[in-house]
């Protein structure tokens, strides 16, 4: 039986701001790898993965995304990534993007809506604690520098979970909307010709939210606590069978 292609291709991993600026604004672009693909083809570099590209307030590195079908204005347009796409595949080599779906950035339109109230049909693209249930269970950020994973958004009179920087609210992945946005996205990259993707912090999507108290005398590490949680398979199965299996990806 032959094997998967991803199983066995050479991957070489391109963060794209520091690695060839082509236009000497002193960020690497887009343009930039392009013109160094025959130095990698000539390593015998199979498949490239790129960090993220899609438009960013960067927050985190563009980790925070902010629209997904967007480039990132600093590193070229969606004309220079089309070109870059086209001359990888025409030295025989694959693509793949890191893209991230545990969590949006607080300046994408989704968030932007569900902030303001309530009853905005995109309140439940994300993840809330109403404010007369008293402070949230405890949850702990990666990143917060308080170490606080809630925070608390007035006009909606909630606070949003977030596992990461406090501008990257985590996305409600029990929500069949969110979801097929998601695969929308997906398929969005993979219309276009893109290989496949490296889901950055994929295992925490599943999330019990009823936010239970944490041992933490049993989980003193409460990260692993978070990941792998409830429908995980669920939902990576689902996504395989509406999108991935569709592809050669």
């Amino acid at each position: 039986m032959q094997k998967a292609w991803w199983k066995e291709t050479i991957v070489y991993q391109i963060y794209p701001r520091s690695f060839k600026d082509s236009n000497d604004d002193g960020i690497g672009d887009l343009n930039g790898i392009t013109e160094k693909l025959d130095y990698l083809h000539g390593l015998g570099i199979e498949t490239l993965w790129l960090n993220p590209i899609f438009a960013s307030p960067n927050a985190d590195n563009g980790y925070d995304i902010s629209d997904y079908r967007q480039i990132m204005p600093d590193f070229g347009t969606m004309e220079d990534f089309d070109r870059l796409l086209k001359e990888t595949h025409a030295r025989g080599m694959r693509l793949l993007l890191d893209l991230v779906l545990n969590h949006t950035s607080d300046q994408h339109p989704w968030f932007r809506e569900a902030r303001t109230s309530r009853e905005n049909p995109y309140y439940d693209y994300y993840l809330w604690w109403p404010e007369e249930q008293g402070h949230p269970p405890y949850r702990k950020s990666h990143f917060d520098e308080k170490g606080d994973a809630w925070c608390y958004n007035a006009p909606t009179r909630s606070y949003y979970l977030h596992y990461f920087a406090r501008q990257q609210p985590d996305l409600n992945w029990q929500s069949p909307k969110v979801r097929a946005e998601i695969y929308d996205i997906l398929r969005f990259w993979l219309d276009k010709g893109v290989d496949g993707f490296r889901l950055d912090s994929i295992p925490y999507i599943a999330k019990d939210t009823s936010f239970p108290e944490i041992d933490l005398r049993k989980y003193p590490d409460v990260f692993p606590y978070y990941s792998l949680g409830p429908h995980l398979h669920d939902y990576l199965h689902e996504m395989n069978r509406e999108v991935f299996s569709r592809y050669d990806c």
